[in-house]
């Protein structure tokens, strides 16, 4: 049976990454002696408990000793739960808002109204879609301004109803097209990084695959930042960065290592507050664990938050942000 068959995510095997080869084979070993011995008196249970118990290391050891451009590739994974997921499985009641009122509705962005542990809060994220209808309809999770000018409206009215915005994040990037540019979309980020950085309700921002430059930041801005084990977040990606500085694309693992773009780097640079661990294999292995996990992240944060006068909560978050600036002369 292939990783990740349960919990309602089959796996083929051109979905798994090169470097769970020695995983692949093991399971294709455990599935040929099944076959093998169908119908027949042999006992291979003992072979099979030995198999699983080598797949169970092997996982551990690949999981826990992965690089940087590892950790991308997993982040950018097809079947990497998205903010639909986790709104079926965390929140009830939610009702999706649509449009800028200026333009069109962006599916890109995903914006509305649910309940979490009974209580009212606003969601935003990026979408990217499970199948290639749904990535060309979402334009691969990279907004037009009208997406984040449909954020920037359901901002507004949680603070109008003093509701605790949580966004999710997951885009390689603002849409970067002639139209998007002609439409305003720097002064739509912009807009979104001033709002946010004095909306008078707490924030969340959640990292839940990439997180790529100001098409992540527009979102971005809380009190509290959380990242996913497996996510990454930097100002470029690293093919971009490989075609500028080194013009070639055979750099994007160098890029990778050296743009400090995993979670484990984020937290010691203090980008970040907090990781939350993924299920062995990565957060698409299994949804519903994924979930509960990240439920009780969300929930830690925003009780830490939720109660916090609205002049201290804002004087935080400006302090948070002047933090991260800091450097040293030699």
């Amino acid at each position: 049976m292939p990783i990740g068959s349960s919990r309602g995510v089959r796996l083929l095997d051109n979905d798994y990454f090169d470097f769970e080869q020695p995983i692949i084979e093991l399971e294709k070993r455990i599935e040929e002696l099944s076959k093998f011995t169908s119908g027949k008196k042999i006992d291979i249970q003992e072979e099979i408990k030995r198999l699983e118990t080598k797949i169970k290391r092997l996982k551990k050891e690949i999981y826990t000793n992965l690089t940087p451009w590892q950790r991308v590739k997993i982040a950018r994974h097809p079947k990497r739960p998205g903010i639909m997921d986790y709104i079926s499985r965390i929140f009830t009641n939610f009702i999706e808002l649509h449009g800028d009122r200026t333009f069109s509705d962006d599916r890109a962005i995903v914006a509305g109204l649910a309940e979490f542990d009974s209580n009212s809060v606003v969601i935003i994220g990026h979408q990217k879609g499970k199948d290639a209808k749904e990535n060309i309809a979402c334009n691969f999770g990279m907004p037009h301004p009208e997406g984040y000018r449909k954020a920037l409206r359901v901002m507004n009215l949680a603070e109008k109803f003093g509701k605790p915005i949580l966004t999710f994040i997951d885009t390689p990037g603002a849409y970067p097209g002639i139209a998007a540019e002609e439409r305003g979309q720097g002064e739509a980020i912009a807009r979104n990084l001033l709002r946010l950085s004095r909306l008078k309700v707490p924030i969340i921002a959640i990292l839940i695959g990439e997180g790529g430059s100001g098409g992540a930041l527009a979102i971005g801005v809380g009190d509290k930042i959380i990242m996913l084990e497996n996510a990454i977040y930097s100002v470029i990606s690293p093919e971009g960065c490989a075609a500028i500085l080194w013009k070639s694309n055979e750099k994007v693992e160098e890029s990778a290592n050296n743009l400090s773009l995993t979670a484990k780097d984020l937290l010691e640079l203090e980008i970040i507050d907090d990781i939350i661990p993924e299920p062995l294999g990565g957060a698409h292995r299994d949804y519903d664990g994924m979930a509960q996990r990240l439920k009780k992240g969300i929930q830690t944060h925003l009780e830490e938050i939720r109660n916090v006068p609205i002049d201290e909560l804002i004087s935080n978050r400006y302090k948070k942000y002047r933090r991260m600036g800091r450097y040293i002369e030699e």
